[in-house]
């Protein structure tokens, strides 16, 4: 029997590379977008059968629902890749309260909802969770407090899963990509920056905008990791794609230890120590 996969966000990006190799291997492929109009050119493109398309918004009250049902209808579930999303970039303080409820239904909550939909089938098949992130779930850029707040919380939600259906055989691993070019950029929110915030937020937007094509990596290479992960019996926990997300995440977690480590006699002042 071929193996069955849910991808949300199937339509563009990593998403869309992802659903086009899992067909090319023969999976039955649950594609999750909202743009029917994307969704009916991947019918086209899949072989007869192989793909069923479900145009759904995840934010809606009814998404769980639709999802449970349709991978009852499929009869199982192998593999799911939890990818969709959107970006949201300005200084924190000019953020409003509806962009910042917005972007956490759609990139935590959404998430939580397919989770929900997903894990009985996936349990049943000891499957594989696939979740995408970003290099900034690991830390955080000026700018980028809110998108990074609502991937550190995918990455940490998806830890704590892991070690929840391990006994069950199901297996998790987050994919952190780094900057690649898919439409993620056309796509992202930009606040822009009052005069307080013009040194490190105006000055980050500035430099990022700034680089040149080269600095962004094919997605294929993501897609590839993907489809690479989802076949070994011991993934990964964390999969950093990209050299720069290995780069940053590295400096990230290297300062972290640093200061750790710097600050540990004034962490256990006053702790009571018994022989």
């Amino acid at each position: 029997m071929s193996s069955t996969w849910l991808v949300t966000g199937a339509t563009s990006g990593f998403g869309r590379l992802v659903t086009e190799r899992a067909l090319a291997q023969g999976a039955h492929v649950i594609a999750v977008g909202r743009r029917r109009d994307r969704l009916d050119e991947l019918l086209q493109l899949a072989p007869q059968g192989q793909l069923t398309a479900v145009a759904l918004d995840l934010t809606d009250t009814k998404a769980e629902t639709v999802l449970t049902d349709t991978i009852r209808a499929a009869g199982q579930l192998d593999v799911l890749v939890n990818n969709a999303g959107y970006g949201l970039f300005g200084a924190i303080e000019q953020i409003d309260a509806t962009e910042a409820r917005a972007i956490f239904d759609t990139n935590v909550l959404a998430n939580l909802t397919v989770l929900r939909a997903a894990l009985p089938a996936l349990r049943a098949s000891q499957g594989r969770v696939l979740q995408t992130s970003s290099l900034i779930g690991q830390f955080a850029w000026p700018s980028s407090g809110l998108y990074a707040a609502s991937k550190g919380a995918v990455e940490l939600i998806n830890e704590a899963l892991a070690h929840e259906v391990a006994p069950t055989g199901v297996k998790v691993t987050i994919i952190e990509p780094g900057t690649f070019g898919t439409e993620f950029g056309a796509n992202l929110r930009v606040v822009l920056p009052t005069d307080a915030y013009a040194p490190t937020v105006g000055t980050f937007l500035t430099d990022f905008s700034a680089l040149p094509a080269d600095a962004f990596g094919d997605p294929r290479a993501v897609a590839d990791a993907i489809m690479s992960v989802a076949s070994l019996d011991e993934p990964p926990l964390r999969l950093a794609v990209g050299a720069d997300a290995v780069q940053h995440i590295r400096a990230s977690l290297q300062s972290r230890l640093e200061e750790l480590n710097r600050w540990e006699a004034l962490s256990l002042k006053g702790e009571v120590r018994t022989a």
